[in-house]
């Protein structure tokens, strides 16, 4: 099962995006019909509603007046955390249901307006953000919805932002223009990324680079997908999970590199991976566990002068067909995590070195050499670099910076 998260601002055109991965095969779960079935006429969510807003919340033939209570909760805080309590585990609750009961090969597809505002991307495998500016939207509530400008613009500032948004998003999915021009991109969407996602993660396949090296020009999200990939990791590992970083070529800003995102988890104990819960937590997001002989080259500089040939590790990688993911999973007590964040940090800060390893990187490029062969090749220049970042790191006074943020808290 591949668990999809979709999302975007009032008047995105979300609902249509939804309806048509419906008929494409998708099992949605409508988070607004959710909660509409959560607060139904009888239900206890209802009888709360009415025991915290009183029964002026209700219609004459004892339904929920949604736009009575609306104006209640849009502008009071405290109102709206009332209300919050009351729906939110019991929306949770049903949708729980709704995912476990779709089948084993289901492209799950999560309609959930305020999936930002909640900070709910490691909750999926993929989140897909319909992408309008907040004019066009407005303009669409207007004239379509025949909603009040102020209105309208009120409804839109209360959501997340289109900067946010757009850092939330695996997949920027543009609604600007017509319906007829949306359509083909998800279709485009669902045949080329989210059924083989979901074939590849279903069978533990994870994908590949190409055999043939690329390297491109540096991408300004990088950083973002590092950040929601290592969000989703931390979900799965929970407090196995001691740091966790954005490493490699892409984590260094103007850095040519090949289009793959390297990440790094320090735990206590590699073991972890083997646990079927973690295996099963990773795969609800997307993740897999890359089964195999796992090592980095030991380096005198990074183990006090003595030589370690190899320091094992582990790999987690998605089967996501549109990314090459490298998690390297490293215990606590190998030097290989401390030198991957020095390595980084030194080529942040060192003009010289930075257009040395680009040079590196151009020269196997021009050769042919092919990607299986491009780690290895590289590492006479890296025994070298890293004992030149030693040294750097004793002049400057380096020194490991605390981990990002834990997880949050569910």
């Amino acid at each position: 099962m591949l668990r999809v998260g979709l999302s975007g601002g009032i008047g995105s055109g979300k609902s249509t995006v939804s309806a048509r991965l419906a008929e494409l095969g998708a099992v949605v779960v409508d988070a607004d019909a959710v909660a509409r079935e959560v607060v139904a006429a009888g239900t206890p969510g209802l009888g709360e509603i009415v025991d915290r807003f009183g029964v002026g919340m209700l219609t004459p033939d004892g339904a929920l007046d949604r736009t009575a209570l609306g104006q209640v909760v849009f502008d009071d805080p405290q109102a709206r955390q009332d209300l919050e309590r009351i729906t939110h585990p019991r929306i949770r609750a049903r949708s729980a249901e709704l995912f476990a009961d779709a089948p084993a090969d289901a492209v799950v597809v999560h309609d959930i307006p305020l999936l930002v505002e909640l900070d709910l991307v490691a909750d999926y495998a993929l989140t897909v953000i319909v992408d309008v500016d907040a004019a066009e939207r407005e303009r669409r509530l207007v004239q379509l919805r025949g909603m009040p400008s102020a209105q309208a613009r009120a409804r839109i500032a209360a959501q997340a932002d289109d900067a946010a948004r757009a850092a939330a998003a695996d997949v920027l999915l543009d609604n600007r223009g017509t319906v007829a021009e949306l359509l083909p991109r998800v279709d485009a969407l669902w045949h080329d990324r989210l059924v083989p996602f979901e074939r590849g993660l279903r069978a533990g396949v994870p994908s590949r680079r190409p055999e043939r090296l690329s390297i491109v020009d540096p991408d300004p999200d990088w950083p973002h997908r590092a950040r929601r990939l290592l969000a989703r990791v931390r979900t799965a590992l929970g407090e196995s999970v001691l740091r966790a970083d954005h490493v490699g070529s892409t984590s260094v800003p103007g850095l040519p590199a090949k289009d793959v995102i390297d990440l790094q988890v320090v735990v206590a104990d590699l073991g972890v991976l083997d646990d079927p819960t973690i295996r099963t937590a990773l795969a609800r997001v997307g993740l897999l566990v890359a089964d195999g002989g796992w090592f980095d080259h030991g380096h005198p500089a990074v183990a006090a002068g003595a030589h370690r040939p190899t320091l094992p590790k582990r790999m987690v990688k998605t089967a996501d067909p549109a990314q090459v993911v490298h998690c390297h999973v490293r215990p606590v007590g190998s030097q290989a995590w401390e030198l991957a964040l020095l390595f980084r940090d030194w080529m942040n800060a060192e003009v010289d070195e930075r257009a040395a390893y680009v040079e590196l990187k151009l020269r196997h490029l021009s050769a042919g050499t092919s990607a299986s062969d491009y780690a290895q090749q590289k590492e006479p220049w890296f025994a070298s670099a890293f004992e030149r970042a030693q040294d750097w790191a004793v002049a400057t006074g380096w020194s490991l910076s605390p981990g990002p943020t834990p997880p949050r808290e569910a």
